[in-house]
């Protein structure tokens, strides 16, 4: 097979895909020149030839890139902070140097951000972060991974996708039901859900696990306010007004991220409404802050930075026949804001 890969041609790659030399060219090194259409075909068309493309795809085979691609959806959320806080200590024990890239849980944006990376001939991407439950929305960045992939790149991602790479799964779903687990326990029944774009995998599973624990009561997320805001610290305050305002007879509130549960805290100490004597509240995660708030936020607590290590250690390893998958467990963490509901007056 490396033989026949050693006789293959830029020409044959070209003639193949029915385009001259230098568009294949152009296509295979991530310039510019050439339309995505075309170069998502001749890519293909190399990848199915075993064809190894120009010095950025032998650098990989060689395994000489010290060059590592980080794709997280939101830069300033703790949660990413500490993955990369994992990501970048493996590579600084490796000798590699991380590229760390911003998509904005945008997937067209995560598209362009990927095809970046390839044409910088990292040696490995990795997406954290969640993916989309619709595997549509990233068809076109799986494409490019595999083509990327098929000429010697690794991919990993943390979180549940539909790309066909190895991956680092947070424990969601489980870890959604032993919050709301948590809540229901100190009598709350009235208890409203802040939450991401339900299109994401990691919105899905939380609410999922949720509604688990909802069901051990006779109750479902039908049956209580799931409101919709972006997975952000903003989002989070503006959820909480929209709670105020709509379901005022609420005495809790689960965030689906602690981002959002510091942007409740504030929504309620903004309105004078004491946590957790009026309202408890709780998070997911657990990122650093999370213990050092006014009061300490309850929350559930995922390895992250463990996450980042796992999953460049997981990108480093040599490919296998089928995707990787490495689940992590959960902590609830029970601190100062949440507390037994109070009977009324």
């Amino acid at each position: 097979m490396a033989q026949e890969r050693a006789r293959l041609r830029l020409v044959d790659v070209a003639e193949e895909a029915g385009v001259s030399i230098a568009a294949a060219s152009r296509a295979l090194s991530g310039s510019t020149g050439v339309s995505d259409v075309i170069a998502q075909r001749v890519r293909e068309v190399a990848a199915r030839m075993g064809y190894v493309a120009d010095v950025h795809a032998r650098t990989l085979a060689g395994g000489a890139s010290t060059s590592i691609g980080l794709l997280v959806h939101e830069i300033g959320d703790p949660y990413f902070t500490e993955i990369a806080s994992g990501v970048l200590r493996v590579a600084a024990e490796q000798g590699l140097t991380v590229q760390i890239c911003h998509t904005g849980r945008d997937p067209d944006n995560e598209l362009v951000q990927v095809r970046a990376l390839i044409a910088n001939r990292v040696r490995a991407i990795l997406i954290a972060g969640s993916g989309f439950v619709d595997a549509r929305t990233q068809s076109a960045v799986k494409k490019e991974l595999q083509t990327f992939q098929a000429t010697g790149g690794r991919v990993a991602v943390i979180g549940r996708h539909h790309l066909g790479a190895d991956a680092v799964l947070p424990d969601n779903t489980a870890g959604g039901r032993s919050i709301t687990e948590h809540v229901l326990s100190l009598g709350h029944r009235r208890i409203a859900f802040a939450v991401g774009l339900p299109a994401l995998t990691t919105v899905a599973d939380r609410l999922s696990g949720a509604g688990q624990a909802l069901g051990e009561v006779g109750l479902c997320l039908d049956d209580v306010p799931v409101v919709e805001a972006a997975f952000t610290r903003e989002g989070g305050r503006l959820a909480m007004q929209r709670i105020l305002a709509e379901h005022p007879d609420v005495t809790a509130v689960i965030a689906l991220n602690d981002d959002m549960a510091i942007g409740v805290l504030s929504a309620l100490r903004a309105r004078g409404i004491a946590v957790p004597e009026q309202m408890s509240v709780a998070g997911f995660d657990d990122v650093a802050v999370a213990e050092h708030l006014s009061p300490a936020l309850t929350t559930v607590r995922l390895p992250m930075t463990e996450m980042g290590e796992q999953a460049l250690s997981l990108a480093l390893k040599p490919s296998s026949a089928r995707p990787r998958r490495r689940p992590t467990g959960h902590t609830l963490v029970v601190r100062e804001s949440t507390a037994p509901l109070r009977a009324p007056r």
